[in-house]
């Protein structure tokens, strides 16, 4: 059965969460096409990801002087309670990420990289080893698709002005690389500018941003629809910039 672990990540939970707008997009048109069967939501704002403790990185450092040790291995090497209730934390998400076959990442941009809360769900699924394969050394994401939608207050794509500024991309695409996501199963979605309707300042660049927030609806939509089951997932092809308004990347065939 294709499954697909959707994320959101955005410390705003209204309505106005454009990046929430995208992804609940996204989930409608993927669940639209393989039934609600397979879907599963995880709201990192509301139910936030622990940040890491001394017993979390105990028990990952006698993880790493033992070697490569799968998450079923783990618990032989527990000294403590703190470390048993470190891992009670852990364990059901890296689960829950190596059982699904797309992954669907809401990622707004703070500060010119993810939000606190996406970064400790990414900390806590890094355990060492967890999503390495112990006998090869592989990443265990491999044939996971992996769809990161962002929004950004300004722009940031090829040819602006603070293209260099964006932090979030090349961090992610390391991240999952490392993991073994291959980079045709990388998919990257921005709508960008999305505080031109607030702040005087970027009232010049409206039409740009909506013509950035159109183009990725329908990128959206068009990614939602290109998973064609496990480990088949392929992004949209996408890669265009709609100038100063934004920029919608995707990485893939």
């Amino acid at each position: 059965m294709t499954s697909l672990l959707h994320l959101d990540s955005s410390a705003n939970r209204s309505e106005e969460s454009v990046s929430r707008q995208l992804t609940a997009l996204f989930a409608r048109t993927w669940r639209s096409a393989h039934g609600p069967a397979g879907y599963r939501y995880r709201d990192l704002a509301a139910d936030p990801v622990p940040p890491l403790g001394t017993a979390y990185c105990s028990l990952g450092r006698r993880a790493e002087r033992t070697g490569l040790v799968p998450p079923d291995g783990v618990d032989t090497l527990i000294g403590s309670e703190a470390e048993r209730r470190e891992w009670s934390s852990t364990r059901p998400l890296i689960a829950e990420l190596l059982a699904a076959d797309t992954l669907l990442v809401g990622a707004p941009m703070y500060n010119y990289s993810v939000s606190a809360s996406l970064k400790a769900w990414i900390d806590r699924v890094g355990f060492p080893g967890a999503l390495t394969e112990p006998e090869t050394g592989d990443g265990l994401l491999r044939g996971t698709r992996v769809v990161v939608i962002s929004a950004r207050g300004g722009a940031y794509g090829p040819g602006t002005p603070r293209e260099g500024w964006d932090f979030q991309t090349p961090y992610l695409r390391a991240y999952f690389g490392e993991k073994g996501v291959a980079p045709e199963d990388l998919c990257f979605i921005a709508a960008e500018l999305t505080m031109a309707e607030l702040v005087p300042g970027l009232a010049p660049f409206r039409r740009q941003a909506a013509s950035s927030l159109a183009a990725a609806r329908a990128d959206v939509i068009a990614a939602a629809l290109s998973g064609a089951g496990p480990g088949k997932g392929r992004s949209t092809g996408v890669g265009r910039s709609t100038g100063v308004g934004g920029w919608i990347e995707a990485t893939g065939g």
